[in-house]
């Protein structure tokens, strides 16, 4: 572990561990009041950059602590925060009329959803890169208890990805990658000697025959997989299925924060201001693996926006007179 005071309980930072005093961590974090005013600057002495460094900080300790701040901010910020509304339907786009009418369907549907529940909370979308890890993955599943045991289980070769061994745990995963891990190397099913775990199979009559399955104590409020990921716990493999995203009054990435509050506002502004905006072709080549990443596409988009800029600064020229 790179920091042995992660689950300090004067700090109450909550992380991706189903340790006992994470729990109490965020406990602490959601219902006791000296921990609780630092998070809330309605009413606060603290400068706007104070505002956003604190937010920053308490939203880096849960996603993705163990990434280094510099590598963190050049390759893991996306550009902008994903438009998860359906696309609207064009009056000259009509195509097919059944899927026009199925388009017409799932607009008026979400626009119902978002007048009942608000809008989507698109906020915790910015750590969609980190959701995407390899390491993430196998945490998300259910497959260690914490984040750190998920990268120590890829970087000792007992993850496959694809049916592959694969070593990299800075991996961004595909659509449709399968990871699987090896059963051996899963502490749930080896006896502990850590006095936080609890024998899941003692009280059972046929326990003599089951698996032995040791959890670690308190980990209910833990045990739930994202609808992104489709795990099957006989085979230890999980298949990531698609990207995060949100729905109006639901966002799909687990995260201690309100998905679209304060804290996430205020970590976005932080970041919005200090990621790189150009990317050249050396720096790209030193980027870590991701799976998705198609520089055709890329290229295309840079493309497309480079004359959407040259379009504005024509019509503003144009308007202003200095050209005709």
């Amino acid at each position: 572990m790179r920091d042995v005071g992660v689950f300090s309980i004067r700090r109450a930072m909550p992380r991706m561990s189903w340790h006992p005093r994470n729990l109490y961590n965020l406990h602490q974090r959601s219902s006791k009041q000296t921990v609780t005013r630092s998070m809330i600057f309605k009413e606060t002495e603290k400068t706007l950059f104070q505002q956003r460094w604190v937010s920053k900080a308490l939203t880096r300790a849960y996603h993705g602590d163990y990434i280094p701040e510099k590598i963190f901010k050049k390759w893991y910020i996306p550009d902008n925060l994903p438009n998860v509304r359906p696309r609207k339907v064009m009056a000259g786009d009509l195509g097919d009329l059944e899927e026009f009418a199925g388009r017409k369907r799932a607009e008026d549907a979400y626009e119902e959803e978002e007048i009942a529940k608000d809008m989507a909370p698109v906020g915790s979308l910015m750590f969609t890169n980190v959701e995407r890890r390899i390491d993430t993955v196998v945490f998300r599943s259910c497959f260690a208890p914490s984040i750190y045991e998920a990268r120590r289980l890829v970087v000792h070769g007992n993850v496959k990805l694809n049916g592959k061994r694969h070593q990299n745990a800075n991996t961004r995963l595909k659509p449709g990658d399968m990871i699987s891990v090896d059963h051996q190397a899963i502490r749930f099913f080896k006896p502990s000697r850590d006095e936080y775990t609890d024998n899941v199979n003692k009280e059972d009559p046929k326990s003599a025959v089951l698996t032995p399955f040791h959890l670690p104590l308190y980990a209910s409020p833990w045990l739930f997989v994202p609808a992104y990921i489709e795990p099957n716990f006989g085979t230890c493999s999980a298949i990531y299925v698609r990207h995060p995203t949100a729905r109006p009054g639901y966002s799909e990435i687990p995260t201690p924060y309100d998905a679209d509050g304060e804290i996430m506002r205020l970590t976005w502004e932080w970041y919005s201001k200090r990621r790189p905006r150009i990317r050249s072709v050396t720096r790209l080549a030193r980027m870590p693996e991701d799976r998705a990443y198609e520089p055709e596409a890329r290229a295309e988009m840079q493309s497309s926006r480079m004359q959407q800029r040259v379009s504005a600064r024509r019509a503003a020229a144009k308007k202003s007179g200095m050209i005709s």
